[in-house]
């Protein structure tokens, strides 16, 4: 790709795409927006990196703070990646404890310990996913479906002494979308609190996006940590991850848990936060997002079932996944279960139609304050031409 406006993405040859990927949600107000533009310009000139904190970091703290209260303390890292590995590191620390929980289908950034996969039962130690991970600290790692909290409270009763934290996406979005069934999340908080873990949110793509609090303000669970990116960032690279209090005061220099970076809440990046969760504060977009992105998947939908298709979308708020599936996908095998060959032809074609749709049919959709009606038309227009040619399930 070559450059980016609004709902519209242009690759090398200049040929223009609808982006319904949006740098992966990270671009809630559309490509390019002016008020993260000029401010990103306005501070540039002023110098790049300093390597010391500015009062800037301060005001986005507070704008993240009153936000997501569980986010007493905070710190500001450069990725997703980068803080789920402090959050994860944190936590191993304050409870003295090895284990992580996690689950198959949720993605948390390439941090070692967490590029694994299950062993032959969903309560054997893991193995690594990645080249390069040693087996001896995946092994630290244990990997439960998604939405079976039966499974989870197995694992407690088995190991809940030495389990240091499970870590979630309160909403996946890396198995494609995948809601929590009611109770899940409560579910969590309660067994982790009982066995004196640490719940920790990775909300990397649903902070800012299903609501201005994130998920955990929409589900109303208050985790021990939390990890951020995308969106508050502003379409630059920055991430945060924060907590309680007493959890935050083990990270140095207050603590001996070591994380620092270079360019760790530059004030560039800094001031695209700023000015994005600004405009998001201000505008609050969210009932305006959710009730278009409703009336699109609710077309799609429509257009699939004239055309004999099976498919079903998850969806939540402005994020959503399309699975060539005739059965609910609640977790990372019944995604499985989805075609993903007519997908695969669905995207190649869309493509050449100059729409711009996840290349995996695990990851997310996202519409933007960007797509408006009639752009949204155009896509259904050749979403519905291509439906009628793909093969009938």
């Amino acid at each position: 790709m070559a450059r980016a406006q609004g709902p519209y993405i242009w690759d090398a040859d200049g040929q223009r795409y609808i982006d319904f990927c949006n740098s992966w949600g990270a671009s809630i107000l559309g490509h390019a927006p002016s008020a993260v533009t000029s401010a990103v310009a306005r501070v540039a000139r002023r110098g790049l990196s300093f390597g010391t904190p500015t009062e800037a970091e301060s005001i986005l703290g507070q704008l993240i703070q009153k936000a997501l209260p569980s986010m007493a303390r905070m710190r500001l890292v450069s990725s997703g990646t980068e803080a789920v590995l402090s959050a994860v590191r944190l936590a191993r620390a304050a409870t003295q404890r090895e284990v992580l929980v996690k689950f198959s289908g949720c993605y948390h950034g390439h941090v070692d310990s967490l590029l694994v996969k299950t062993g032959s039962g969903a309560l054997t130690l893991s193995s690594p996913d990645s080249a390069g991970v040693p087996p001896t600290l995946a092994q630290r790692t244990r990997v439960l479906a998604y939405n079976d909290i039966e499974g989870v409270k197995e694992l407690f009763r088995r190991e809940g002494q030495s389990i240091a934290a499970v870590i979630v996406e309160p909403v996946a979005a890396n198995m494609g979308v995948v809601l929590p069934k009611p109770g899940f999340l409560e579910e969590l908080r309660a067994v982790t609190t009982s066995h004196g873990a640490l719940l920790i949110f990775d909300e990397v793509i649903t902070g800012f996006r299903v609501a201005f609090g994130g998920a955990q303000t929409l589900y109303k669970i208050t985790p021990d940590l939390t990890c951020l990116g995308k969106i508050v960032g502003g379409g630059l690279p920055l991430a945060v991850y924060g907590g309680r209090r007493d959890l935050m005061e083990w990270v140095s220099p207050l603590g001996p848990v070591y994380q620092a970076g270079t360019l760790s809440g530059n004030p560039v990046a800094v001031a695209a936060g700023i000015a994005a969760l600004t405009q998001l504060k201000q505008r609050n977009p969210y009932k305006a997002l959710d009730h278009l992105t409703a009336w699109f998947v609710e077309e799609i939908e429509a257009l699939a079932h004239d055309a004999g298709l099976s498919i079903r979308i998850n969806r939540i708020g402005s994020m959503w996944t399309l699975f060539f599936n005739n059965a609910p996908v609640v977790d990372l095998l019944s995604a499985q279960r989805s075609n993903n060959s007519i997908y695969s032809t669905f995207f190649q074609q869309l493509l050449e139609k100059g729409v711009y749709f996840p290349p995996s049919p695990y990851e997310a959709a996202f519409l933007t304050t960007a797509h408006s009606r009639a752009v949204l038309k155009k896509a259904l227009t050749s979403i519905e031409k291509i439906f009628k040619k793909l093969p009938i399930q």
